[in-house]
């Protein structure tokens, strides 16, 4: 008989000969009557399977433990007891897998540092089976956004030549022998005989290329993984994650931010519409507030706030005995501390933060008329921080050519960049979001290793 997914079944009404196949949750048994929880990742909840151990094997019944792959043919009735309104009436068991008491997922809780130590093993538990549901519902989301306002899905290089100047350091992409390396007089690595002719490394942002899209496309978003080098041992930091940056032509600073806005409250409204049931098992289990937080950003306007007045809050603050680790006078680069406490403690709200000093922003930005700032607009979140990270870009050829040389930057992987500003260059702007800060405040975790399946840190690479 054909299976049918646990999330239908449960949906269905009693009545008729039904299969399910999934991984055994729990197994409890008595002489008369065994209960087993069956779990095949479709929805968080498990379906009740109850069967007459008098018609079953006895070894077979012994072999359902916890984690026990199995199919069972049966009756979908109506279920007497609390907590689903069907179950199955087994009349037949088959067992695909068996699950001794060495399978690290048990049914006793166990920490997410372990849980991390058998990430191969992890996604098979309700935690990480509803993470990872809101994570494609989030994907999804993205996705529709984009394309119900018109933008294009334009896939940018994950090797590249060129740094995105200040956005972190890179992993080097190499065929060379590496215990056998060209030189020139100096020392330095000849590039050659690589594969591509030059050094090469994997990319830490798709935004200079996707910029050459907007200006050709008009509205474009790219959605793809990038790369950081950095020994950044936190629970914010992966050196693998998923980037969403849409670039768009013709936008100022206003739209940027109104576009920033719309686009973040409409995926969290896409979590609240899509994964209600997983939404729900975290708020009892990981973060109590988390529907709340969630809700609370719909119903809110943020905050737009320029750099210079941030400064003055947190120095007002600062004043009256708040305490903080770093340093927040006017040219320091906020850190997570303070952004928090403008977003959970001071507004109350999420912020946008706009016109940062330039020299601490990146040299593509647009730069306001006095002369000492940057369009930048960055959204502080409760609970994260900065979750999008935006600007206006500069689009005339003069003034980034004058900051390029301001900064004395090597040009010779930017040409083709310059290029957009020489021929037909039009004001545009953008923003970048990191996927795992979403899904962070989407599923109210703790840790960025903790929301994608095989995080990438410094000093592993397991699974």
């Amino acid at each position: 008989m054909k299976r049918t997914k646990i999330i239908d079944l449960l949906a269905a009404q009693p009545g008729g000969e039904v299969t399910a196949m999934g991984w055994v949750r729990s197994h409890r048994g008595s002489k008369n009557v065994d209960f087993i929880a069956l779990n095949d990742g479709s929805t968080i909840k498990n379906i009740q399977v109850v069967a007459d151990p008098t018609k079953f094997d006895e070894q077979l019944m012994k072999d359902i433990t916890t984690g026990a792959c199995i199919a069972v043919e049966g009756q979908l009735v109506e279920s007497v007891g609390s907590g689903q309104a069907v179950e199955i009436q087994a009349t037949k068991i088959t067992l695909y897998g068996m699950c001794d008491n060495t399978y690290p997922m048990q049914k006793k809780g166990q920490s997410f540092e372990f849980m991390r130590q058998h990430a191969h093993m992890r996604l098979r538990t309700n935690t990480f089976g509803a993470i990872m549901r809101i994570r494609h519902n989030m994907a999804i989301a993205i996705h529709t956004y984009f394309h119900e306002h018109g933008f294009f899905y334009f896939h940018t290089p994950l090797i590249t030549a060129s740094d995105c100047e200040g956005a972190g350091n890179m992993f080097q992409v190499t065929t060379k022998n590496l215990y056998d390396l060209k030189r020139d007089k100096d020392g330095k690595i000849i590039y050659d005989d690589d594969f591509f002719g030059e050094q090469t490394s994997l990319t830490v942002s798709g935004q200079l290329e996707g910029e050459l899209g907007a200006t050709a496309l008009g509205q474009i978003y790219t959605f793809g993984p990038t790369f950081r080098a950095e020994n950044s041992n936190t629970p914010r930091h992966l050196a693998e994650f998923w980037m969403i940056e849409p670039e768009m032509a013709f936008y100022d600073k206003d739209d940027l931010m109104d576009l920033e806005e719309d686009f973040i409250k409409y995926c969290v409204k896409w979590a609240l519409d899509n994964c209600k049931d997983d939404l729900e098992f975290l708020n009892k289990m990981i973060d109590k507030t988390l529907i709340e937080r969630l809700e609370g950003v719909l119903k809110e306007t943020f905050v737009r706030l320029p750099y210079t007045e941030g400064i003055n809050i947190l120095q007002e603050a600062i004043k009256k005995g708040k305490k903080f680790e770093f340093p927040c006078n006017w040219g320091d680069d906020l850190a997570s501390e303070h952004e928090r406490y403008l977003v959970e403690e001071h507004f109350k709200k999420p912020v946008i933060m706009t016109d940062y000093p330039k020299e601490i922003k990146s040299f593509y930005m647009k730069q306001n008329a006095d002369g000492k700032t940057m369009q930048g607009t960055d959204v502080l979140f409760p609970s994260i921080g900065e979750i999008i990270g935006g600007s206006v870009r500069e689009e005339s050829y003069e003034k980034l050519m004058a900051e390029v040389e301001r900064r004395q930057m090597d040009t010779t992987h930017l040409w083709w960049y310059l290029d957009t500003r020489r021929w037909g260059s039009c004001p545009h702007a953008g923003f970048g979001l990191g996927f795992e800060r979403l899904i962070l405040f989407v599923t109210g975790m703790q840790n960025i290793r903790d929301v994608i399946p095989f995080p990438r840190t410094p000093g592993n690479a397991a699974f």
